[in-house]
């Protein structure tokens, strides 16, 4: 991995962070971890992760989602590829 690849993983895992627990725009989020372009942060966060970042559960419909396993807390915390 690229330190450049490296730094965007960091700042995709932010926003995720961010994304499952403040209630902001889609677009505020990406600027916020360094994105000038809300499309841009939309089609890298897609590619990450697989889903759109406008769906990304927050607040109780993301802990409702969480498994509490240890596993489970594993893979919401293990570094992305």
């Amino acid at each position: 991995m690229t330190p450049i690849q490296f730094a965007k993983q960091i700042r995709l895992q932010e926003a995720r962070a961010l994304l499952m627990t403040q209630p902001a725009h889609v677009a505020e989020i990406g600027y916020l971890v360094g994105c000038e372009s809300p499309s841009q942060f939309s089609r890298e966060y897609s590619r990450t992760f697989g889903t759109p970042p406008g769906k990304t559960p927050h607040g109780e419909e993301f802990l409702s989602t969480v498994d509490t396993t240890p596993a489970g807390l594993w893979l919401l915390v293990r570094p992305l590829r």
